[in-house]
């Protein structure tokens, strides 16, 4: 997919903000370095500080979602393009961006993977990297739940590398997403099924042919719904940044907790208008103080509520500041949801969990395979 030049988004920004600052109200970084405007014409693409600059934007979409529709800037797109030109000029990714980086080669490296697809495999269930690493045993569950009406579900587990999608990495990012779409393709899958929100992000946006839905959108259809307990009480629901324009999700997850009988009272920023827990872009990785400030506007607006969402990085993130589940839990565990007794792993548990869950799916009975790999496929193959 084509996306514009830093050259054409700091242009559209010069020409078009109006500098009416209800962007900058929303947003802590745009309150430390000024509105959209300013900043495309202070930028000065071989200072050694404006190359870090657009790497501490969350990415959360908030600044568009604010912006006045006959305006429609998306500032976000253009701190995006900022990173893709200091990766391109060799400036970034920088030290501090090891971590992300590592964790994402290892869900996407040949031990860490594997894609197994039965006779007449054309649905694929890919749980991520975080959610099987914190949830091996909800994983499975899942999966499971899924197989009793989709009797030829296939798995894959693999990493859709979106960390790299996000420091601006368009290369690696399109070569390695691009074989694992392709891969799929050949083997006559045309429909993945996701539990991560930023994974249903680069599938819409780069799957091509590719149908992705969430498995919550099948939950509350009636042949693969839970029987869930009789809870009750009142919660309330993060909305994970990259599923903001995704309503019809935002519905769903409403419907799947009123099943439980639980009342949803709604934050002031929520649905289209969410906050971002912290984690989005990888801000924080230079910019901590930042990221921090999103998580500390979630837990004043949440207050004492207990928080359901349906990001297992919003989970381990928020979860530090207020009581926060995520929605999967609490259908499947609602009353050790519900407790705050769910077992969640926690690094460097969470890599041998993936392995661990890796081994059971390869075992007769589970899954039948009659195409499997392990992932080999590099960028550097590609030089």
């Amino acid at each position: 997919m084509k996306h514009d030049s830093l050259q054409e988004e700091l242009s559209r920004h010069l020409n078009h903000c109006l500098e009416c600052g209800l962007c900058v109200q929303e947003c802590g970084f745009l309150q430390q370095y000024g509105t959209p405007k300013a900043i495309a014409e202070a930028y000065q693409p071989q200072s050694a500080t404006w190359q870090r600059i657009g790497f501490e934007c969350s990415l959360c979409g908030l600044c568009a979602q604010v912006c006045p529709p006959e305006i429609g800037l998306n500032p976000g797109a253009m701190f995006l393009a900022m990173r893709r030109e200091a990766i391109q000029g060799g400036a970034a990714p920088f030290p501090q961006h090891k971590g992300i980086l590592g964790y994402e080669k290892r869900g996407s490296s040949r031990r860490y993977s594997w894609y197994g697809l039965p006779e007449g495999c054309d649905t694929v269930f890919f749980p991520g990297c975080t959610f099987p690493g914190t949830r091996p045993t909800r994983t499975m569950q899942v999966f499971q739940h899924l197989q009793r009406s989709i009797p030829n579900l296939g798995i894959v587990l693999d990493c859709c590398t979106k960390p790299s999608h996000d420091l601006g990495r368009e290369d690696f990012f399109q070569e390695m997403f691009a074989e694992l779409r392709d891969y799929l393709l050949a083997h006559g899958v045309g429909r993945v099924l996701v539990v991560c929100p930023n994974c249903y992000q680069v599938f819409k946006e780069y799957g091509g042919t590719l149908a992705v839905q969430t498995v919550y959108e099948l939950l509350v259809e009636p042949e693969f719904r839970l029987k869930s307990g009789e809870l009750s009480g009142q919660v309330t629901v993060h909305d994970p940044c990259s599923a903001r324009k995704n309503s019809l999700l935002h519905g769903v997850i409403r419907k799947l907790i009123g099943t439980s009988t639980l009342q949803v009272s709604e934050m002031k920023h929520h649905g289209e208008n969410t906050l971002c827990c912290g984690e989005g872009g990888s801000a924080g990785c230079l910019n901590r103080s930042l990221a921090e400030g999103w998580g500390d506007l979630r837990r004043q607006e949440a207050g004492e509520q207990k928080v359901v969402t349906y990001c297992a990085g919003c989970v381990h993130y928020l979860g530090s500041r207020m009581d926060t589940v995520h929605i999967l839990d609490l259908l499947f565990a609602p009353e050790q949801a519900m407790e705050k007794k769910v077992r969640v792993s926690k690094a460097p548990m969470t890599y041998l969990n993936r392995l661990l869950l890796k081994r059971t799916l390869k075992k007769k009975g589970i899954l039948l395979p009659v195409v499997e790999r392990e992932r080999t496929f590099t960028f550097s193959q590609k030089q």
